[in-house]
């Protein structure tokens, strides 16, 4: 029996339990500022990171995370906070070489959500796009098409766009239409991910001066809202 499993992509946490705890624990702790992202934010952002082709140093990523350097009790907390964040970034760029993809840390489902606005979904989502805002030309680039497309869920659901899109806004609102959504995202992480690697078509070469088809005498046919998962 052929193993058909083999070549589907397999949901993979990017950081073990106890330390993806510890980690929601100090981003929701008061040793941060109000303006750092939550965990969920961060999973958001350094997911979309781990996309990107564009280069960004560690101090940065901290810096876009916590937004002011945090209050930390003791420098193995700080140790073990900043090894963990780094070590998502890391596990997140494995698998997505392996052709896997992240398990996201939260429940998909938005029917019977309490807080729609502060659903773990619409965080993450617009920490992501925070990371697709720091490089909108290497996310975009010659593909501006196909990328828009593969973002638009990770748009509707991050609600950073509903004041200027109420069309949208609409449609990610809806709970069934947003769970169903969200249970896209994970494959899509993979897929932008392949997309930003994916070598762009070279043009066809122009034929020389002395070609019948630069003569055009061959028969044939020539080439022609900023601030995501904030605390509260």
């Amino acid at each position: 029996m052929n193993d058909i499993t083999a070549d589907t992509p397999q949901p993979v946490p990017l950081l073990e339990d106890e330390r993806l705890d510890a980690l929601f624990e100090f981003l929701d702790s008061e040793h941060v500022s109000e303006e750092a992202l939550d965990l969920f934010g961060a999973h958001g952002l350094l997911t979309a990171l781990a996309i990107s082709t564009a280069p960004h140093d560690r101090d940065e990523r901290h810096a876009l995370i916590f937004d002011t350097t945090p209050e930390f009790e003791s420098d193995q907390q700080r140790q073990a906070t900043l090894d963990a964040l780094d070590a998502l970034l890391d596990n997140a760029v494995d698998v997505f070489e392996n052709g896997n993809i992240p398990d996201l840390p939260f429940d998909l489902e938005f029917e019977g959500s309490e807080d729609d606005e502060e659903h773990p979904v619409r965080l993450w989502c617009a920490g992501f796009m925070e990371g697709v805002f720091l490089d909108e030309q290497v996310w975009f680039g010659t593909q501006e098409e196909t990328a828009a497309e593969l973002l638009l869920p990770f748009m509707t659901l991050s609600g950073l766009f509903d004041e200027e899109d109420p069309e949208l806004a609409a449609l990610g609102q809806q709970p069934a239409e947003a769970t169903r959504l969200a249970g896209q995202l994970a494959e899509l992480t993979l897929d932008l991910y392949l997309l930003q690697r994916a070598p762009a078509e070279k043009p066809a070469p122009a034929p020389s001066k002395g070609s019948k088809d630069a003569k055009g005498k061959s028969g044939g046919k020539g080439k022609g809202a900023r601030g995501p998962g904030k605390r509260q």
